[in-house]
């Protein structure tokens, strides 16, 4: 009897062994598939400040910030230039430039990126985008396997650091072409960590990570990659963990948002100025007298404390004093007086209600302002009051998408604005770009046969100290015949949440999504 009791104990022994054994195992299966779902399951929603609609890489930067595209060359935090989807170039004389191609890359619907690729997307872009065209300068684009050969219509030393431009960015054309020019715009195919499931124009875009990156897979799944120009409601969002990351906050919500210890803010030196962009075409604004009055008319030391909050230092010109071609002038302050007195001397006198007119007719200009950078339109009112002081009538008007309008209007006076002006680490892009004529940032005809003899100069220079030296030759000449008014360097002011880790924003604004971002 005992020794069956004792065989059937031992038997229960084991068997519970066996099920204790097997829940174990299970267990271990079960937290090994949940540890499998949560990196698959890695999510991130990101609001921008600025939407599009249209994704087109060669027309819109969209795609080079979220991840899709990317170009030959990038900056570092150094802003200085390196190997990206090119390893290595060299100029073999002032007009030839031969780029290696980085094997193993493949464009998100899985074909190889050779050199031949590189040159259909170059030439699809110079067809579609003055803006690429100004940045190639090239008479001729030849592939051999990887080794890219272009040759500029001139000498063209700086063209490493202009494939910098989110315009370079490198594209399927084969895709472009099986999906139709129109779908294509709205989910382009490149080489980037991330590819595009759904774009909701000035709404969002719906991100998915691509698998086959060549430089290794995000830790990511998905990106939303939203747009929204009100700046309170990008910080309401982060505050009500809608969003783990917001781009240019209003100064005025930093201080709500450092009090949740949950999320932090991040503010850096930016490459970009606030200036008033003048409409050249209009006669009045022809007159340099008439510019300078509204130069002297901008409080820039109220709008660096009192608009940004201290997020932003008083400009004296086009290039921030921290970089090596920077002014070094002072800065100019609110001087109504002198405002007044060029005015009159260019003709305008008070009218019996106090307004500067000239011929009976009043003095007025229509301001354009948008809300896309919450400060912009608040510069616009100071500049307003400051302006009625002396009878001047500035007119304020506020419009969805700046640089449509810009393109498709002239009935426009003055913008508040905001350009990066050296994101590349150098002065020719923007003096290139803002102040030549056919410029794709020169929306107002700006043409100044002083500033084109310098900029002409710079452009076939390569010597770094030459450059330094001719950009600031080319901003003395901008601030004395006051083709833009300059009036702060804004911080990049990003917020976020603590868990989103491996990110941080960048001066240059071109990458935002990488492979690199994670959250906890």
């Amino acid at each position: 009897m005992y020794s069956f009791i004792n065989q059937k104990n031992n038997f229960l022994t084991i068997l519970c062994s066996l099920f204790l054994c097997a829940a174990i195992l299970m267990s271990g299966c079960s937290k090994d598939t949940n540890q499998l779902v949560n990196e698959n399951d890695k999510k991130l929603t990101l609001i921008f400040n600025l939407k599009t609609g249209s994704l087109d890489p060669h027309n819109s930067e969209v795609a080079l910030k979220a991840g899709v595209v990317e170009t030959l060359v990038r900056l570092d935090d150094n802003l200085e230039v390196k190997p990206w989807l090119a390893t290595k170039w060299e100029a073999t004389d002032g007009r030839t430039w031969v780029f290696t191609i980085r094997d193993g890359v493949t464009f998100q619907d899985g074909t190889t990126l050779d050199a031949a690729a590189v040159k259909a997307s170059f030439e699809r872009g110079i067809a579609v985008s003055k803006l690429l065209a100004g940045v190639l300068k090239s008479a001729s684009i030849e592939a051999s396997g990887q080794q890219l050969t272009i040759i500029t219509k001139q000498p063209h030393p700086s063209l490493p650091s202009e494939l910098v431009s989110p315009y370079a960015s490198i594209i399927s054309v084969e895709a472009e072409k099986k999906m139709g020019t129109a779908a294509f715009n709205m989910a382009p195919v490149g080489t980037g960590p991330f590819k595009i499931t759904k774009f909701t124009p000035n709404i969002d875009i719906l991100l998915d990570r691509y698998d086959g990156y060549w430089d290794g897979k995000a830790k990511l799944s998905q990106v939303n990659f939203k747009f929204n120009e009100d700046g309170n409601v990008r910080a309401l969002a982060l505050q009500s963990k809608e969003a783990d990351v917001v781009y240019q906050i209003p100064p005025e919500t930093v201080a709500a948002i450092q009090k949740d210890n949950q999320l932090r803010v991040d503010s850096i030196a930016s490459l970009r100025v606030h200036f008033l962009l003048f409409n050249h075409q209009q006669p009045l604004l022809q007159d340099v007298r008439v510019r300078k009055a509204l130069d002297l008319l901008i409080n820039r030391q109220s709008i660096a404390k009192d608009i940004m909050l201290g997020y932003a230092t008083p400009a004296n010109g086009p290039f921030n004093p921290n970089l090596p071609f920077g002014n070094k002038d002072a800065i100019k302050p609110l001087n109504t007086a002198e405002a007044k007195k060029l005015l009159e001397e260019a003709g305008f006198k008070a009218g019996s209600n106090g307004k500067l007119e000239k011929d009976g007719r009043p003095l007025t200009f229509q301001m354009l302002t948008y809300k896309g950078r919450p400060e912009l339109p608040l510069i616009a009112q100071l500049l307003q009051s400051d302006a009625a002081k002396i009878g001047v009538d500035l007119q304020i008007k506020m419009v969805e998408n700046i640089d449509t309008y810009l393109r498709e209007n002239k009935d426009w006076d003055l913008v508040t604005y905001s350009n990066l002006t050296a994101p590349r680490g150098d002065g020719g892009y923007f003096l290139n770009s803002a102040f030549l004529p056919g410029g794709s940032l020169n929306a107002s005809n700006i043409n100044s046969s002083k500033l084109n003899e310098i900029v002409a100069r710079l452009n076939v220079t390569g010597d770094i100290s030459r450059r330094v030296k001719i950009s600031q030759e080319a901003a003395a000449v901008i601030n004395e015949e006051v083709l833009h008014s300059y009036a702060v360097y804004p911080n990049l002011i990003v917020a976020m949440n603590k868990r989103v880790v491996g990110w941080k924003p960048s001066a240059a604004e071109y990458y935002v999504i990488s492979n690199k971002v994670d959250v906890k």
